[in-house]
């Protein structure tokens, strides 16, 4: 098993920054990718960024590129997710997920392990 636990979110206004952790622990692997979704109230998980392990360039969702960056400590076992230029759309509950395969999948169906989310909040 595999286990996450996110970082970092909190109350922020619009325009600012936060920097969001995922420290993974127990059966870690050297292959395989991480990913960060997000939720807001009545909405579908959605998308946000994915990195491999092994490197390579990342994958972005269109309402994120530009302004968020995904990377990764392989020595930590922890993904970052920088989020600059900060929106009120972008205020949700964050997940950081992972994979065994490296392929940089995008649907939640396809990552196996969840941490428990943490919350973003954006004020206008």
């Amino acid at each position: 098993q595999v286990q996450l636990v996110e970082s970092g979110g909190g109350l922020v206004q619009a325009g600012g920054s936060l920097r969001l952790s995922c420290a993974a622990s127990g059966r870690t692997f050297s292959s395989g990718a991480q990913g960060w979704f997000r939720q807001a109230p009545g909405k579908e998980r959605e998308f946000i960024a994915a990195i491999r392990w092994s490197g390579g360039n990342p994958n972005y969702a269109d309402s994120v590129k530009g302004r968020f960056t995904i990377s990764r400590d392989n020595a930590k076992n922890t993904v970052y997710l920088q989020m600059n230029s900060l929106k009120f759309e972008d205020t949700a509950v964050y997940y950081c997920a992972a994979r065994r395969l490296s392929r940089l999948a995008t649907m939640t169906s396809e990552y196996d392990y969840w941490g428990q989310g943490t919350q973003v909040t954006v004020s206008s």
